[in-house]
């Protein structure tokens, strides 16, 4: 797997907890929402790692919905 950068940062508000972006080197940053609980944040980090690690960034954009569903249904144990 790459490396992984984590920021944690003040967002606007809690209604985001996180965003990741892959960077030009082959690495990725996780942000983290400051804002947000430890809790919260742990379970920010995984659905963040599970985009990674399910090659999301190589998908096409257009189905951003799809990968989404997808992923939220993991993250709460449900089948695919």
């Amino acid at each position: 797997m790459s490396e992984i950068n984590v920021v944690i940062l003040d967002f606007p508000n809690t209604a985001i907890r996180e965003a990741v972006t892959p960077n030009a080197d082959g690495t990725y940053t996780i942000f983290l929402n400051a804002k947000t609980t430890c809790e919260m944040q742990r379970e920010s980090y995984r659905h963040a790692l599970r985009h990674i690690e399910g090659n999301d960034f190589e998908k096409d954009p257009e189905d951003i919905e799809q990968i989404e569903y997808e992923a939220h249904r993991h993250d709460k144990g449900l089948p695919l």
